[in-house]
């Protein structure tokens, strides 16, 4: 099983399932991302005192993404996604209220980076850790 952090202020959205996907580099090593059908792990803080464990969910799919944020269009799934609409539909996939919104979390996270390749990762609706606990699955 994988599992990703993410910073709190996704945990809402994910517990909501509004956001249903993460973008990430590539990992190195022995290391990897999950595989489509595995179940994934969410978490906010992880390796600090106040990780939380959002839940469980199965990955949908891994697809390799590659974002051009100066010039707004976004490659995942063999397919361009380029309108003003179809980017913000993606950013709110992402846990944002729009495809400015994601711009302006990549800028602050990752300056100097316009252009970014990696790997999309989409989930089913997440089971939540409180209901992984009532049926007796250990979070």
């Amino acid at each position: 099983m994988v599992a990703y952090s993410f910073k709190k202020r996704f945990g809402p959205p994910i517990l909501a399932g509004t956001k249903e996907q993460t973008i990430r580099a590539e990992r190195a090593g022995k290391s990897r991302h999950a595989r489509p059908g595995e179940l994934v792990q969410l978490y906010t803080g992880m390796r600090t005192r106040q990780c939380t464990k959002l839940g469980e969910a199965r990955c949908l799919a891994v697809w390799p993404i590659k974002m051009d944020l100066i010039v707004g269009i976004v490659f995942a799934n063999d397919g361009w996604i380029r309108t003003a609409p179809d980017l913000d539909a993606f950013a709110q996939r992402d846990g944002f209220a729009d495809w400015w919104e994601l711009v302006a979390f990549w800028v602050a996270e990752h300056p100097g980076v316009e252009i970014f390749e990696g790997v999309l990762i989409r989930w089913q609706p997440l089971v939540p850790a409180s209901e992984l606990d009532i049926a007796g699955v250990a979070a």
